[in-house]
């Protein structure tokens, strides 16, 4: 397992974000509000972490859901996975949502969502009359089957 370093500010009373196991892949966030914050069914709202990062070049934070919040309450993400990239400085804000049909009361300190630090490529685009071709072809959703 590759391992890198990451410089980063925490404007936070909370932990740093932690993996909870040793072969987790995303670490646990934590919102950093100083009051309980209710949120009403289709409600959204953007929570601050009180966390700025430096990336190194070809690494991208992403944002997503927590798998035990979206299950037992249906709080998840707007935008997930969200994206911090490298040249990004400011606040890592996390735009999180309740799906349910119930309130939910995110409280100080919560672990609201995970990140994964990912490497990334970059792409050359080489415009083409023709590419190859393939046995599915230009199947869309549900081409595939459920087999």
């Amino acid at each position: 397992m590759e391992h890198i370093t990451v410089k980063i500010i925490s404007e936070s009373p909370y932990d740093l974000p932690a993996y909870e196991t040793h072969s987790a892949a995303g670490m646990d966030v934590r919102a950093n509000i100083t009051e309980p914050l209710t949120l009403g069914p289709l409600e959204r709202a953007l929570i601050p972490t009180g966390l700025k990062m430096q990336l190194p070049q070809g690494y991208e934070c992403q944002i997503r859901p927590r798998s035990g919040l979206a299950l037992k309450h249906g709080i998840s993400l707007v935008n997930t996975p969200g994206t911090v990239d490298a040249d990004y400085r400011g606040d890592i804000g996390i735009i999180v949502i309740n799906l349910s049909n119930e309130p939910y009361t995110i409280a100080p300190g919560e672990r609201i969502a995970q990140m994964v630090i990912k490497k990334y490529v970059h792409v050359t685009w080489e415009p083409v009359k023709r590419i190859d071709q393939t046995e599915r072809g230009d199947g869309a959703f549900g081409h595939t089957g459920t087999e």
